[in-house]
């Protein structure tokens, strides 16, 4: 039973909702009416839209602030992550320099570096800097990619969140730019990318419609692959790949390391579906390898001459094969590595073996075996980790990031003549630590009989008597696998007696292909069951209670959120959702949204729309319900998630719900979906999620032992 919480009686009536007039709308799918009043809310250019969202804007940031530990709360968020040190991620090797993306905490943005080895930190240039470019963090760099001799780079670079992006060409040895800028290269719902030729001279690029090509509701789709040669003009570059290829496609491009060889691999939208071609670098034009139906969905060229395949057909945890380059096919593959215990999410294959990362349920394994197959020692890495980025280095040694729940992010090198692993210097450091935590790995049941891993992090010594404030977080889709991460404000959460608990439901690739099969398209509702078992799970077990419960997620997780708040509005005292999804009938209307039809299905199929009309969230509220207390954050330059989506469910949730709980619709107008966001805003936003969900779960505020006092920066 919901109690109306201190919140909502001491500040509705001080801080009062806008109010939100209904505009009935009416829509039949496959004889079946369907009818919503806050359709208006789509669209930003009524000026009635942004004059109700300013509003709601000034009514959540009225209650946030009143909160009675929200400054101690934002302090120490603050605290927490300016105090960690840099991290480096995304390293790219070419020619025994690194690249790579140096977040620092002092920065808005990370920003592009060169080392000379992961051992010497001092080696370090700073190439492309855009906090120099917008000192409040306005514009973000979206990806970059290094010539094959590292004398170039070109660098992706978009503004406020929108990952609208256009590729400027940096000279490393001066880290001056130099030459044209290629103009909408990156975008939000196909992404780019850039692969080099051989000389430097030019580069293929992905290239979204330009000028009239395409009608303006077209414009991130069609996305094609042209060439351009440093120093002609951008209308002259040569179309290369595209007009065979679906709408919704999403194309990566990659280079052989001589620059023999060009690889796209080319999506089918966001559902997994992957098709590779190919092409010579000289003469000779694209041919396709793997059609969308095959299961290749990645691949990597070898150092010898041979494509190397990540399948899945017949091998739902995925298999490894080797495809020669002279005339590839699919059908004169060899089986390199077989399908094992781990589900198969990357792979490198280095001078004479194979590098293999395999997630079991959540947690990573780093396999390796040789080039023909023979399986060899596992690399070591941290206990109920993950491994999120493997760079081969000279001959098979490899640098590979692993960081744990409890640990950092640190990269190793693994040297394969003496089969060990050492940490390198390029290690994060932070003053949240972790020694008096552990991670308990179990299992909840499904409502059809499904075991769910559930990984708990908690205070060693917490006492199961259920009373403990307990968060619940899950993903759940794109057969993206949530592997364990470190995250400094856990500790904020523990020091207050919290437990924090990851759920790895079906949606994701944690266990393979089929666990994310069985849970999108019609199979969707399988992973909100399955979230909802770990909830109870947490409860019979005796962490926690209904009232001492809080649910967090964003995008596909904030569609996880809606499902389960509609779905289940007891099991929950409070729910932060980021930038989630929504309206299921609608958000194929959207530019990305289309793209997600593969994952989530369409209202044009008649099996498909009945399964979404039924989780969907925003049609499944019910008026007079009693609702927990809610707290929607969204990004007005979200180009993957519309913001109308938060708008419009703030909107039914605030009518509907008799618990007299809040629903708070927090929109930020410098950012989008959360990448390239400025690192204030994430602070804010943090701060902003903790000090609602302290007040609503009865937790005070007070400073952890040894905690730096304001202003200073900790041990």
């Amino acid at each position: 039973m919901f109690v109306p919480s201190l919140l909502a009686t001491a500040l509705l009536a001080a801080a009062p909702l806008p109010e939100t007039p209904k505009r009935p709308v009416t829509d039949t799918y496959h004889g079946v009416a369907v009818s919503e009043d806050y359709r208006w809310l789509e669209s930003w250019d009524d000026p009635a839209v942004p004059a109700w969202n300013e509003a709601q804007n000034a009514h959540a940031r009225s209650v946030l602030d009143a909160l009675p530990d929200a400054a101690a709360i934002r302090e120490r968020v603050a605290q927490l992550v300016k105090s960690s040190s840099e991290r480096y991620f995304d390293i790219v090797e070419r020619k025994g320099l690194l690249f790579a993306l140096r977040w620092e905490p002092s920065k808005q943005q990370p920003y592009l570096v060169t080392l000379r080895s992961a051992d010497d930190p001092r080696s370090e240039r700073v190439l492309v800097d855009p906090n120099r470019m917008d000192a409040k963090g306005g514009v973000a760099i979206d990806f970059f990619a290094p010539s094959l001799d590292g004398r170039k780079v070109a660098v992706s670079l978009s503004r406020g969140g929108s990952e609208s992006g256009d590729v400027h060409l940096y000279d490393v040895a001066s880290g001056k730019e130099v030459a044209e800028v290629i103009p909408h290269v990156n975008n939000g719902t196909a992404g780019g990318s850039v692969a080099w030729n051989a000389e430097g001279t030019g580069f293929w690029y992905t290239r979204y419609p330009r000028g009239g090509e395409r009608p303006p509701e077209d414009a991130g789709f069609y996305q094609q692959v042209f060439f351009h040669r440093i120093g002609t003009p951008t209308e002259r570059d040569a179309y290369e790949l595209g007009k065979e290829l679906p709408r919704i496609a999403e194309i990566a491009l990659d280079t052989r390391a001589d620059g023999k060889w060009v690889l796209a691999e080319v999506k089918n939208g966001d559902g997994g579906e992957v098709a590779l071609w190919l092409r010579p670098a000289g003469k000779g034009g694209w041919s396709r390898v793997a059609a969308f139906e095959d299961r290749a969905v990645q691949a990597a060229f070898g150092r010898d001459d041979a494509l190397y395949v990540l399948s899945r057909q017949g091998a739902p945890r995925g298999k490894v094969l080797r495809i020669p380059l002279v005339a590839p096919a699919l059908d004169r593959a060899r089986v390199v590595v077989p399908e094992g215990e781990g589900a198969i999410e990357t792979f490198a294959p280095a001078k004479s073996r194979i590098y293999v990362v395999e997630t079991l349920g959540g947690p990573s394994r780093l396999r390796v075996a040789t080039l023909g197959g023979k399986p060899l020692p596992d690399v070591p890495i941290l206990p109920v980790s993950s491994v999120h980025h493997v760079v081969r280095l000279g001959g098979d040694d490899l640098l590979y990031d692993n960081e744990s729940y409890l640990e950092p992010s640190a990269w190793y090198r693994f040297e394969a003549g003496a089969g060990k692993a050492r940490r390198t210097r390029l290690v994060q450091t932070s003053i949240a630590h972790f020694d008096d935590a552990e991670v308990v790995r179990d299992f909840a049941v499904s409502r059809d009989g499904t075991k769910v891993p559930v990984s708990v992090i908690r205070r060693k010594g917490t006492r199961l008597d259920g009373q403990n404030p307990t968060l619940l977080y899950a993903y759940g889709g794109y057969g993206l696998s949530e592997t364990p991460r470190f995250g400094a404000l856990r500790r904020l959460w523990l020091d207050q007696g919290g437990v924090w608990a990851v759920a790895n439901i079906r949606g994701g690739g944690e266990y393979g292909d089929s666990w994310h099969t069985d849970g999108n398209l019609t199979k969707k509702q399988n992973g909100f069951d399955d979230f909802h078992a770990c909830a109870q799970h947490l409860v019979k077990t005796g962490y926690t209670s209904p009232a001492r419960l809080a649910i967090l997620g964003g995008s596909n997780g904030g569609l996880l959120m809606g499902a389960a708040l509609t779905q289940h509005p007891d099991a929950y005292r409070a729910v932060v959702s980021f930038v989630g999804v929504y309206d299921m009938l609608r958000v194929e209307t959207t530019p990305n949204g289309a793209f997600n039809v593969t994952e989530y299905g369409t209202v044009r199929d008649p099996e498909q729309f009945r399964a979404l009309y039924a989780y969907s969230p925003y049609h499944r509220v019910v008026d007079g319900a009693k609702y927990p207390s809610v707290l929607l954050l969204a990004g007005q330059n979200d180009p993957r998630v519309d913001p109308w989506h938060s708008r419009k469910l703030a909107a039914r949730l605030q009518a509907a719900s008799a618990s007299g709980n809040p629903v708070l619709l927090r929109t930020s107008a410098a950012s989008g979906h959360g990448i390239g966001s400025a690192l204030d805003e994430t602070i804010a936003q943090r701060a902003d999620q903790f000090a609602f969900l302290f007040h609503e779960l009865g937790m005070t505020y007070r400073p952890a032992p040894g905690a730096a006092p304001s202003g200073k920066a900790g041990p």
